[in-house]
């Protein structure tokens, strides 16, 4: 295992040079933030080392400690799946665009149960994280799931225990489909989870789960891929049987209109379509109108202008959906208006 990946399997992709052995250089960008877009900035800024020799140190933290990050400016940007509004972006001299758009997926680890088997509604999914459905052979699961055979055994729930816009958009799906969840808990990107334990990033919920028999939990679905996670099903807003792909995100993703969205706030769970997938997300990126470090901020914007250009496909690879050329193009236009270089 080379370097590189030796660091993003501990959660950090790290520029090549180190603070303690030479000087920092313009050239290497610092961010911190999201867990869910977290695979594909590692492969981008894996690429963009190899062709550009500039590093990017990269924390997958949580969305909620990026946001603080970056206000707190230690960091030239921050990365979060749960958007700022235009009046907290204005408020605190921030820029927010979208990167890369995915989707997050249910998964869960029954014996028996292979990726795609298994089908929940989403009000039946905050049924199971209200605490009301408990057993695996609960009826209600049992109508959607007549051919599987399923434990009578507790249902081991698992969310995540730090601020997160993987979390954000999850609540926020429960919200738009489960009454009682929408007036009891609501969204957010921490909220009082009334069942189950938590885990930190996507990458723990991930490990909990896959170490948990009869357990459940949600994550971006590069992670599920990743770990060889049983993914389920999902009943969309149609009211038909989906399964998570790539094409079933783009589906989803083609109804945002970014263009009359202010700082591009765009919330992309339970869309219409009867092939849409109703939990997919975009990713944002964060960074000061008028940074402290110009050169910094220039350069991140290099990197990040790179990665429109050339990541696309690497993005496709690990089923995440890049932005359409049209809102690249609004981007940059807003990189060159509003970014004070």
């Amino acid at each position: 295992m080379n370097f590189f990946k030796a660091i993003v399997a501990a959660g950090l992709v790290a520029a090549s040079t180190s603070a303690f052995s030479l000087p920092a250089r313009a050239a290497d960008i610092t961010g911190a933030g999201a867990t869910f877009p977290f695979p594909v900035y590692s492969k981008w800024a894996d690429a963009y080392k190899k062709e550009t020799g500039n590093g990017l140190n990269y924390q997958s933290i949580g969305s909620g400690a990026g946001i603080k990050q970056i206000l707190a400016k230690t960091v030239t940007f921050g990365a979060t799946d749960a958007p700022l509004k235009a009046d907290k972006l204005d408020k605190d001299g921030l820029l927010q665009w979208p990167m890369v758009m995915g989707a997050i997926v249910p998964v869960v680890n029954v014996e028996g149960v292979t990726p795609g088997d298994l089908v929940l509604s989403g009000e039946l999914l905050g049924d199971i994280y209200l605490g009301k459905v408990t057993k695996w052979d609960d009826p209600a699961i049992a109508k959607l799931n007549p051919k599987l055979k399923l434990p009578s055994a507790a249902i081991a729930v698992v969310h995540r225990s730090d601020g997160s816009g993987t979390s954000f958009n999850f609540t926020n799906y429960l919200s738009k489909v489960n009454a009682e969840w929408k007036s009891r808990i609501g969204e957010g990107t921490a909220v009082e989870w009334p069942a189950g334990v938590g885990a930190k990033g996507n990458e723990g919920v991930s490990g909990n789960v896959g170490q948990t028999r009869n357990s459940i939990g949600y994550v971006e679905y590069a992670y599920a891929k990743q770990n060889k996670l049983t993914y389920a099903a999902l009943i969309n807003k149609a009211g038909k049987t989906v399964q998570p792909t790539v094409a079933s995100f783009q589906t989803a993703a083609a109804n945002a209109d970014w263009a009359h969205a202010p700082g591009y706030y765009v919330i992309l769970t339970d869309q219409p379509g009867e092939a849409s997938w109703p939990i997919t997300a975009a990713t944002f990126i964060l960074m000061h109108k008028e940074p402290v470090d110009k050169a910094a901020s220039a350069e991140a914007i290099k990197f990040f202008r790179w990665s429109f250009e050339k990541g696309g496909r690497m993005a496709e690879e690990l089923d995440y959906i890049p932005m359409p050329d049209s809102v690249v193009k609004q981007i940059e236009k807003t990189w060159s208006v509003e970014v004070k270089s």
